[in-house]
């Protein structure tokens, strides 16, 4: 098992935000997926991270719900390109 409980992890950053998706382990064997969100606060300098973390029986209905964010704002970005 890797660092805290990690089993796979990638990421990607976009302008001054990083996104990390963690596949991560607890002490009792579940898996869940972690996903963060870290920037620098410009103010201060300090990082802030936001989290949330979906359990695998959540997985399913997640991942539809976030589609249908992604297909009402591929459909709505399209219309403004007009």
């Amino acid at each position: 098992m890797g660092q805290r409980g990690e089993l796979f992890s990638t990421k990607f950053t976009a302008n001054d935000r990083t996104y990390f998706f963690n596949v991560k382990e607890n002490f009792r064997g579940d898996t869940y997926l972690n996903v963060v969100e870290s920037k620098i606060e410009a103010d201060t300098g300090k990082f802030i991270r936001q989290s949330i973390i979906v359990y695998p029986e959540d997985l399913g209905q997640f991942v539809r719900e976030f589609q249908k964010s992604l297909d009402f704002i591929k459909m709505n970005a399209s219309k403004e390109e007009k």
